[in-house]
C-alpha cells in the first residue's frame, strides 16, 4: 500500500512539473504613462529548449482584464495545455474594460492600440526567446477581443502573419442596436470621453468595413460565431463581405452563444489553424 501511494506522489509530481508555466508581467506604457499587465503562459519545452518560439496573441473581451483566459474558462487549464500542445507562448495583454484594442481619438489613457503593437510586442520580444518577426506571431481574441484582434492584423500586416476572432465585434455600430444607451454610452465613454462618437466615427474603426485592407494584406484569417449569439449577424455580414471580395478565409458558425464555455471550446479550433500556419512559414516548434 505505502509503495502504491508512493508511485502515486511520484506521478502527480511528474504531471504537474511537466506543464505550462505561467508568468505575470508588468508593462510599462509611455504611450498611456502608466504601467499595465500581460500574463504570458510558456510551453513546458521552452525551458528545456534553446530554441527560439511563435507566439500568439490572445485577447479578452469587454468587461474584462488580461488574467480572463486563465480565470473564466470552465476548464481553467485549457491556455496551459494548448500552449504545451502546440509548443507557443501565449500572452494575455490587458486590454481594460472597453477599450477596443484601438487608440482613442480623445483620451491619452486609453492608447492600446499603441500598447499591444509596440510596447507589449517590444516586451515579449525583449523578455523571451521569441520569432521576433511577422512569421512568428498570430492574434485572435474574444468579443471585443476579436474586433482588436483583427482591427489590429489588418493595420499592422507587417506584426502578424495570422489572425482570429471568436464572436468578435466586428461592426462597432451593431452595439447601439443590442445594447440600452446607458451601456452603450458608458462603454464608449472609455474610448471617445465623455460626448458619444457619432455613427461615422463608429464606422471608422469598425473591421467590417475594411474589407478592402484585408483583401490587400492577403493575410490567413479564421472567424468564428456561435448561432446564438447576438453578434451573429455582423459576423454574417463580414463573411459575405469577404467572400464577395474572394478573400479566403475560415468562417465557422456552431452551437452556442456568447459565453465562456463557447470561447473554451473555440480556441482549440484556432490554435490547430495558427499551429498550421506556423508549420507552413516554418516558424512550428517541433515535439
Amino acid at each position: 500500500m505505502r509503495r502504491l501511494l508512493l508511485l502515486v506522489a511520484v506521478f502527480l509530481i511528474s504531471a504537474t512539473s511537466f506543464a505550462a508555466k505561467v508568468d505575470t508581467l508588468d508593462i510599462k506604457s509611455t504611450a498611456m504613462d502608466r504601467t499595465l499587465h500581460a500574463a504570458v503562459a510558456l510551453p513546458d519545452s521552452y525551458a528545456k529548449s534553446k530554441g527560439n518560439y511563435p507566439v500568439l496573441y490572445l485577447l479578452h473581451g469587454a468587461w474584462g482584464h488580461f488574467n480572463d483566459w486563465l480565470k473564466k474558462t470552465p476548464d481553467l487549464n485549457t491556455v496551459k495545455d494548448l500552449a504545451d500542445k502546440y509548443n507557443i507562448i501565449i500572452v494575455m495583454p490587458e486590454g481594460e474594460a472597453f477599450s477596443f484594442y484601438i487608440d482613442s481619438p480623445t483620451l491619452k489613457t486609453s492608447q492600446f492600440e499603441t500598447f499591444i503593437t509596440k510596447e507589449v510586442i517590444a516586451k515579449i520580444d525583449g523578455t523571451y526567446r521569441t520569432i521576433a518577426n511577422r512569421n512568428g506571431r498570430v492574434i485572435t481574441g474574444l468579443s471585443m477581443g476579436g474586433h482588436g484582434a483583427m482591427y489590429l492584423s489588418v493595420r499592422h500586416p507587417d506584426l502578424y502573419c495570422a489572425a482570429g476572432s471568436m464572436s468578435g465585434a466586428l461592426d462597432m455600430g451593431t452595439i447601439r442596436k443590442v445594447e440600452s444607451a446607458d451601456e452603450v454610452n458608458k462603454m464608449f465613454k472609455e474610448v471617445y470621453g465623455p460626448e458619444p462618437p457619432s455613427d461615422e466615427e463608429l464606422k471608422s474603426h469598425a473591421v467590417i468595413g475594411m474589407v478592402d485592407q484585408f483583401k490587400a494584406n492577403n493575410m490567413p484569417l479564421i472567424i468564428d460565431i456561435g448561432v446564438d449569439d447576438f453578434l451573429i449577424e455582423s459576423n454574417r455580414e463580414f463573411h459575405r463581405r469577404l467572400v464577395y471580395e474572394k478573400i479566403p478565409h475560415d468562417y465557422i458558425e456552431r452551437p452556442g452563444g456568447h459565453t465562456w464555455q463557447y470561447w473554451q471550446d473555440s480556441l482549440p479550433y484556432q490554435v490547430l489553424f495558427f499551429s498550421k500556419v506556423f508549420k507552413g512559414n516554418g516558424s512550428a516548434v517541433k515535439n
